[in-house]
This record gives structure tokens, sequence and C-alpha cells, in this order.
């Protein structure tokens, strides 16, 4: 997958001046960063260009900003981010101008320097061309880690590609191999799970997939818009109820287009939205009219295990049902579970994505035995739903 992108095993980045689009938009608390995942996923590339004798110049975003704002300036991530690489990491208060031009002058090989949010400008956003003219200043070549911004078209993003040469960092690299193989060249069959709460976010992504899969498995409350629509009884369960007709027109494709839809067989039901709330399995038939559907029932669980067993490769986004309360968490974490197995058993390809997703998997502690785990929520989604990315594009080999 890398030979259609230019990767930093094209370039020679001694002594250069390195623009490296990063994704730094970690959760933070009074200052301090709560969750280093994302400055983990980013420090390799930061530290090979450094130990190559490129000058490392950080862009990333921070928040969603209106204009300059201090409680979303990116100085206490990139004191973070140097406990993180174990360097060094100088900052600018500006990523355009004197401040950014006096700093990136200032540096020698190896060091590495981060300059404020880019969207204390709003031209970021705009991916205004003198905007990306100023930025394209500070560098020689621009480098890209950041999928999870990779959708939007952006100055950072997007535009620095086409005014400097431009290649992919090793985290986008990674991640462009693993969705290669988990959609673009998979090894078949291939199984998607897909869950959440509402069909009406993820319509495209249905669309898509039915066409690109052998099986796909559709839970959480999105499954009881499906039940809905071919006559189930579902009770006061959540369930997009107007929206019958396009999960009939989404069975119909699929099933032209030779794909399996499993959906749930039975439910684990409470009356009550709300943890440990009393709860029973029922057969579809059997779902109470006051209850809600809140998690896959154990013959439902039994049938996404046979289904994992029949794949070859694995892609899922969405849990099974209401995952952040106990009980209704077990067919999520069963099925991770058993999809982790398969993976250490190497049966399987397992290509995971999505915030809640990533979420559902840590809680079964199996994030780690996926064969890939993307953090990129937004870029992931419109990825599996078939639409080109920008950021992505820029660094194609034409």
């Amino acid at each position: 997958m890398s030979a259609k992108f230019r990767t930093l095993d094209d370039v020679d980045v001694k002594g250069k001046r390195v623009l490296l689009r990063v994704d730094l938009n970690v959760p933070m608390d009074n200052g301090r960063v709560t969750d280093a995942t994302r400055l983990d996923r980013v420090a390799p590339t930061i530290t090979e260009i450094s130990d190559k004798g490129g000058k490392v110049i950080l862009l990333a975003h921070f928040g969603r900003p209106k204009g300059r704002d201090a409680k979303d300036s990116l100085k206490p991530v990139a004191e973070a981010l140097s406990k993180v690489v174990q360097k060094p990491v100088a900052f600018a208060d500006d990523c355009i101008g004197e401040p950014a031009a006096t700093a990136v002058a200032a540096l020698s090989d190896g060091d590495i320097l981060c300059l404020e949010n880019t969207r204390f400008h709003k031209e970021e956003e705009k991916n205004d061309p003198a905007f990306v003219a100023e930025l394209a200043k500070l560098g020689d070549i621009w480098v890209s880690d950041a999928f999870s911004a990779a959708h939007r078209a952006h100055a950072s993003t997007e535009g620095l590609g086409h005014k400097l040469p431009a290649y992919a960092g090793r985290t986008m690299q990674a991640e462009l191999d693993a969705l290669e193989k988990a959609l673009g060249s998979p090894t078949k069959p291939v199984i998607a799970i897909i869950g959440g709460a509402k069909v009406s976010t993820k319509i495209d992504l249905l669309e898509n997939l039915v066409t690109k899969v052998d099986a796909l498995v559709i839970g959480g409350g999105m499954a009881n818009t499906f039940l809905h629509a071919q006559g189930v009884a579902v009770g006061k369960s959540l369930a997009e109820k107007d929206l019958a007709p396009t999960a009939v027109r989404i069975m119909e494709k699929a099933e032209a287009a030779n794909c399996a839809i499993i959906l749930p067989v039975d439910a684990t039901v409470a009356y009550h939205f709300a943890a440990n709330a009393p709860s029973h399995a029922y057969g579809l038939d059997a779902i109470p009219a006051e209850g809600m559907i809140l998690d896959v029932g154990p013959q439902s669980v039994a049938r996404v295990h046979a289904a994992i067993d029949d794949a070859a490769t694995l892609v899922w986004n969405g849990p099974l049902g209401a995952f952040e309360m106990q009980p209704f968490d077990r067919g999520t974490v069963a099925a991770a579970k058993h999809a982790a197995e398969r993976t250490k058993a190497k049966k399987l390809i397992s290509i995971a994505g999505g915030g809640d997703t990533v979420a559902a998997l840590n809680q079964a502690h199996v994030a780690g035995d996926f064969t890939y785990v993307s953090t990129a929520g937004g870029a992931f989604l419109e990825w599996m739903e078939g639409k080109p990315l920008p950021g992505v594009e820029v660094l194609r080999i034409k």
C-alpha cells in the first residue's frame, strides 16, 4: 500500500526544515494531558526525523478556538510531548510571522519545535492560499502524520502538500497500510461489525460496505431500526422508525451484492436505561411493549462469533449495545474478546476504529490484540464510506 504514497523512505531529511503535521488534540484537565495515546502514536515519526538530523517543526490544532485563546494553547501539550519523546521540545507562540520565523531560524539539526495552534488563525480552516504560503516559508518539506485530520482540506492538513514536497509520516503510513488490508485489497471473506445508536449517521457507511464485504453484522440501536423495518415490535427501544424505508433499501442492496446481513435474533431487555437495571433476554417475537433493547442476547452473540470464525478479515466500527453500562456491555465485550483470540491465533486480520469502538475494545482489554486500532474517528468513518480524503490524496504518487 505504501508504494502508492510518498513516505519518509523517499527523502533524506538531514539538514532540512521538516514541517510535520501531527494530531496533538489530546484530552486535558487543568493544563495536564490525561490521555497521551496520540502523543505516543506520533513519537516514532518525530524521533526518526530528529535522529536523522532533520529540524522538526510541529504543526497541530487544538480544540475549536474562535481566534487566539490561551486555554487552547499547545504549550502544555508540547511540554508533555517532550517527556514522551525524551527530547527537548521548543515552543513558538505563533505558527506564522516573526515569532515562528525566529524560532525556526534558531533550530539546529535534530532539534524539535512546536508551533502554536494553527486554528488561532481562521485562514487555517479556510485553506487560505496566503496562509498556506506563510506556513510554507518555514519549511523545506511537509510530512503529514495526522490521518485523523486527513478528511479536512485545511491549510496544514492539505494545502501545504501543494506547496512543498509531501510525504506520509510513519503513523499515517501504518494507517494507510491497515486500511488497505481492511477494504482496499483484503484477504476474503471480509466481515464488518457496525454498531452504534443511529442509522442516520451511518447510511453512507452501510451503503458502501454492503458492496465491499461478504457479511455485515448490525448491532446497537441501529439494529432496532432494521428489526422494525422487518416488522419486529421493538417496544420502547431506541429506533429511527422513519428510516425503515432506508433500512429496507440497504437490505435490498446487500442482497443484490451477495452480502449477508446479520441482525440480532434475541435481545437483552430492561425497563430503565440505567447501569445494572434488571434485565432479561427475550426472543424477537416476545419483546415486551414497555421494554428497551439495550444489548444483543446470547444467541445473537453466538451468531456473531460464528460469523467472525468464517471471516479472514474483520472491520469493526461501533458497539453492539449500550456498552457504557453494565451488564449491557456483555455482547460487545464477548465479540471483542472472540475477535482478539482469532487474531492472536493468526486466523483473522482485525481492523477497528471510531471513538466508541476504541473505548469498547479498551474496556474488554483487547485493543492491543487487534491487528490495528485507528484513533482517527471522523477520518476513519469517511474512509469506510468510500470517500476520498483530501489529506491522503495529496500524498499519492501521481
